[in-house]
């Protein structure tokens, strides 16, 4: 399936909800995570253009809930490229609990979902589509399921 880009997280109180379990909003924060830490980590120069008139706009975001993870439970949301166009890019993410007391080191599957971000630039009154960055384009190539 190609390899995966990995942010490790460990579930905290504030993330549960009065039952429990994880809210379900917070499975959408950890796709946001796990693309920042992937800009971070392997596309730092894409940093930089954000911070002047790079615009990565969220035009579709879903997820689908297959177990209930709780407090403490460890976790692991690994990215995937789905589909890079020339403004546009599809993530995939698979949200894994990690249940390392098991032998051999146990993993379920709890989650899937997909974003996809379109690429815009200019000033906020006059913001157009634009070609997904070259270094951005690079660091993904590896991640292509």
């Amino acid at each position: 399936m190609g390899n995966y880009f990995e942010y490790l997280h460990t579930v905290g109180f504030e993330e549960t909800n009065l039952v429990g379990n994880v809210y379900y909003v917070n499975y959408l924060r950890w796709q946001g995570r796990c693309r920042e830490m992937f800009l971070k980590l392997h596309a730092p120069d894409v940093l930089g253009e954000l911070q002047e008139d790079l615009k990565l706009f969220t035009l579709r975001v879903d997820c689908e809930f297959f177990a209930e993870i709780t407090a403490f439970d460890e976790l692991s949301i690994r990215m995937r490229l789905v589909d890079l166009a020339q403004t546009q890019i599809e993530f995939g993410f698979d949200y894994v609990r990690l249940d390392p007391g098991e032998v051999p080191c146990g993993e379920t599957l709890v989650a899937r979902g997909r974003q996809r971000v379109a690429c815009m630039r200019g000033p906020n009154s006059r913001t157009v589509p634009a070609r997904v960055p070259e270094p951005l384009t690079r660091a993904l190539e590896p991640y292509l399921s």
